[in-house]
């Protein structure tokens, strides 16, 4: 593709090129530069790529633009083809029920006949081909690149996270949403936003975003739905668990194997738990309907779908104890989780195993510990991805939102491994043990170092050795 067609629509500059030129690749990184390929130089958060223009050039770089994000987003999308209008790109955004919603998503409508993509935090697909996800919004140039192999596979409709990190930092800028989705705003990220005023702004921005011909699907119980959809120009259609919308659900009956739901007036038994999951259920169903889907056909395909990896994973062990892995890490995913298994099971023993990350918004400690000491009958505190920080310092931190009674029930232990072991070693017969924080992650980040950690074969591992002994 020739320069010129690449920064066409862009407020990119050229800095060296001529406009003319056959452009073979591109890239923001100047160590992916070569022969043949463009260098897109952008001012990032850590670094400013108008500092490595010298290094793409000494690598072989056939030209040079300087970019802000977003036109490094639009001349992603120009190189690529703009994938995502010949795509049915769906996009999710929200603090909690991102993961499950999208990764559902992909599955009802693969098993509905159609080919897909999926963009999430725990992995992108093409069709059925993985690939490792790094971020839960990926780079401009990576989004529309995978948005490519979609549409060279055949792909109809692809399903993103979107988050509010990639909206501000324009990463889904120059993207053709067909469908965007809103779940629920609570406390998160406010490290990055400072604010939940922020926070909150960045979200309605991809609403704002949305043509006049998308679809704009809100959680009417959530008090920030109607925030989302002001001076919106898509069609709005709204959900509700608890109120009046388009479309309603209510939980009649619910155990560890799943729940009765009341969608619409029809009964289903659906494979997930607790409330929250029957809000994302709703979320896919109207996202089905709304995208064509006939209701029975949708209803149908709901009952078999299982929840997304690390999302209230099920294992069960000896003397009838459930080791629950989800990805619970800000307060309000901690609390819906734990009232989901209280509610469930409200005889057996509930421990709550967590810790919080570093370098990363410390005000929700304090909370999530006063969340742990309401519902827990025992809480065991330890290390997360810690990062730069003292797991010792976050766990004082978490600490000082309880108070001496919940102090009573509480034990340290730093080492994560050491914290499930013993967690279920001394667990009670017929009791539940929640390990939050981690869900779907396969490692931990300890000062500078990323090293291999799954929580489900710590688990299974104690298990097999509680079996025989």
């Amino acid at each position: 593709m020739r320069l010129e067609d690449i920064i066409k629509g862009s407020t990119a500059s050229i800095v060296k090129g001529d406009p003319l030129c056959e452009i073979a690749s591109i890239c923001s990184d100047s160590r992916k530069a070569a022969p043949g390929s463009l260098f897109i130089a952008v001012k990032g958060c850590a670094v400013d790529g108008h500092d490595f223009i010298d290094s793409a050039l000494e690598k072989g770089a056939s030209a040079v633009i300087s970019a802000d994000r977003q036109a490094l987003a639009v001349c992603a999308a120009n190189f690529y083809g703009n994938p995502s209008r010949k795509l049915t790109l769906v996009g999710i955004t929200g603090t909690n029920g991102k993961t499950t919603t999208v990764t559902l998503l992909y599955r009802m409508f693969k098993a509905l006949g159609h080919r897909c993509g999926l963009l999430s935090t725990i992995a992108n697909y093409v069709d059925d081909e993985r690939s490792e996800a790094v971020n839960t919004t990926s780079d401009p140039i990576t989004i529309n690149s995978l948005m490519a192999k979609m549409v060279e596979k055949g792909c109809s409709h692809c399903f993103m996270e979107v988050s509010s990190i990639g909206i501000e930092q324009e990463r889904t800028a120059a993207l053709d949403f067909n469908v965007g989705i809103f779940s629920n705003l609570t406390h998160d990220h406010l490290d990055y936003h400072k604010s939940f005023a922020e926070y909150l702004r960045c979200k309605k921005l991809f609403f704002d975003r949305l043509p006049q011909d998308a679809w704009a699907i809100i959680n009417m119980d959530d008090r920030n739905g109607r925030v989302m959809v002001q001076n919106c120009k898509a069609r709005v259609v709204s959900y509700s668990c608890k109120g009046v919308a388009d479309h309603k659900c209510r939980v009649l009956e619910q155990s560890f194997d799943g729940m009765l739901l009341n969608i619409d007036g029809k009964e289903i038994w659906v494979r997930l738990i607790g409330e929250h999951n029957a809000y994302n259920l709703l979320a896919i169903y109207t996202t089905a309907v709304v995208l064509g889907t006939e209701p029975s056909s949708a209803l149908l395909a709901l009952s078999t779908l299982e929840a997304a990896p690390g999302r209230l994973e099920n294992l069960r062990g000896p003397r009838d104890i459930s080791a629950i892995i989800d990805y619970a890490h800000t307060p309000d995913a901690l609390e819906n989780v734990l009232k989901t298994l209280k509610a469930i099971a409200p005889s057996r023993e509930l421990c709550c195993l967590f810790g919080c990350g570093g370098d990363r918004d410390r005000s929700k400690r304090p909370e999530m510990g006063a969340i742990a000491a309401k519902y827990a009958d025992r809480i065991v505190l330890t290390s997360d991805n810690s990062r730069s920080e003292n797991s010792a310092d976050i766990i004082a931190e978490i600490k000082a939102g309880m108070d001496s009674e919940a102090l009573g029930k509480c034990i340290c232990i730093e080492d994560r491994k050491e914290a499930i072991r013993m967690a279920l070693m001394t667990a009670r017969d017929g009791s539940t043990v929640l390990l939050a924080g981690k869900g779907h992650e396969n490692y931990q980040i300890i000062g500078n170092e990323k090293k291999h950690f799954d929580e489900k074969e710590i688990v299974l591992e104690t298990f097999k050795w509680m079996d025989r002994n």
